[in-house]
């Protein structure tokens, strides 16, 4: 199993961070995905600008605290985790993703893969809060 974790804060409320994070229907800011489709309160599929579908099924929020799901696609399967942290006017991200390649040839670049996603995934987010780091981005 591969894991990867980053954390960074931004210089914006935890409201602004986590509206934009979880709201599926307006996710035109990540430049990795094509489209969302919303299954139900608990369910969605993101897809891929290279067609793989991952569906994705919600375990646990807690409004500016907590969003965790499990996630499953013809390649991986696993858990992501994210904590929001409020400090004043700034936020605390802290994102755990942990997943199984299905595929034996795929164990090697999981890791460098999470890494690289999540990677991406900040520096989307960044540009869409319009917000300035208070910490660099911090990938484990």
């Amino acid at each position: 199993m591969a894991k990867a974790n980053v954390k960074v804060t931004f210089l914006c409320p935890v409201e602004k961070v986590w509206n934009t994070v979880t709201d599926l229907k307006n996710y035109g800011w990540r430049s990795d995905i094509k489209k969302i489709r919303i299954v139900d309160d608990r369910n969605f599929q993101e897809y891929t600008k290279e067609g793989i579908v991952t569906s994705f099924r919600v375990t646990n929020k807690k409004e500016c605290e907590l969003w965790e799901f499990v996630l499953e696609n013809q390649n991986i399967k696993g858990k992501w985790t994210g904590r929001f942290y409020r400090h004043g006017d700034n936020t605390t991200l802290d994102f755990t993703e942990e997943v199984r390649a299905k595929k034996w040839f795929l164990k090697p670049f999981m890791g460098s893969y999470l890494r690289k996603q999540q990677r991406q995934y900040f520096i989307d987010l960044k540009k869409e809060l319009g917000c300035e780091e208070a910490s660099k981005i911090q990938i484990f």
